[in-house]
């Protein structure tokens, strides 16, 4: 295979709603990998070190969702807009149903999409991110740093969030901190950042949600007609992995992987373990 590089992967797709970028590699049934959030986050940074192994055996698609500085921003919060924008990504491709790999906030949106859309997800994955804290506080460290950082970006700020997403602390290097720096004081994409993560972001989410009629979509997970692969990091900062409960017991069909010495990126951490999980799970045969 050609080396996968960010040159010779990136893609760009124009939609009626602006330039949708993405990342494209192999050859087999579609699978699209969604980011996570948080302060120089794109799709390439999440999953570039996962790429080649899924590229074996899918046609991946590693699309960056607008808002973050890389695809062209579209009104709205970022979270609402991201199911409008992989509806169109799709349906620009001409894709009518695909797997999907979700970190984070990738997985929220994931799953949102497949409770929309349930004859367009095969199977979902999810990194960490989605569910409800039953008993550890919620927000989670991870996100009070990141509401911090969000408020009052500085370098220090921005390494206390990153230490926060992983166990091992060698991970988080000069080129990791220049690298999301960079990006994260970019003008739109902290303006993204704030309207999701920032102090008077987070009342304003819980002012609206207090006053909402509509159920969050954790209490509908029992709609989900995906089979689902739940995994997390144990020692997960960011997400605890008691999130992790609710999903776990009210998917119809779900499993959960839970690795060990792993914060927020699990993808990362435990690479070599996650993409064995994940890849059997893709890759098994529905019972005939």
């Amino acid at each position: 295979m050609t080396e996968l590089t960010h040159e010779s992967t990136l893609r760009e797709l124009v939609t009626e709603q602006g330039v949708l970028r993405y990342h494209e590699a192999g050859d087999g049934p579609p699978l699209v990998l969604l980011h996570g959030s948080g302060p120089g986050v794109t799709g390439w940074r999440n999953y570039r070190g996962n790429l080649a192994a899924f590229a074996e055996h899918f046609r991946c698609l590693v699309l960056e969702l607008p808002g973050f500085g890389i695809s062209d921003p579209v009104e709205g919060h970022p979270m609402a807009t991201a199911s409008a924008a992989l509806e169109r990504f799709l349906d620009a491709l001409g894709l009518q149903q695909v797997d999907v790999i979700g970190n984070s906030m990738g997985g929220i949106v994931g799953t949102q999409f497949a409770l929309k859309h349930p004859d367009r997800v095969r199977r979902l994955v999810t990194i960490g991110g989605i569910g409800r804290n039953l008993y550890s506080p919620g927000p989670g460290e991870g996100i009070r740093l990141l509401s911090e950082f969000t408020d009052d970006p500085t370098r220090e700020g921005l390494i206390r969030w990153l230490r926060s997403m992983v166990f091992d602390q060698s991970l988080v290097t000069e080129e990791l901190v220049e690298e999301r720096w960079q990006l994260a004081v970019e003008p739109d994409a902290l303006a993204t950042a704030r309207s999701m993560y920032g102090s008077a972001a987070f009342a304003a989410m819980a002012a609206a949600a207090a006053a909402s009629d509509e159920p969050p979509y954790w209490a509908v997970l029992h709609r989900l007609k995906a089979k689902t692969l739940i995994t997390w990091g144990r020692d997960d900062r960011v997400s605890p992995v008691d999130m992790s409960i609710v999903p776990m017991r009210t998917i119809p069909d779900a499993e959960l992987h839970v690795f060990p010495d792993c914060g927020h990126w699990v993808m990362i951490e435990q690479k070599a373990a996650w993409e064995s999980a994940v890849l059997a799970f893709l890759t098994r045969k529905d019972p005939a």
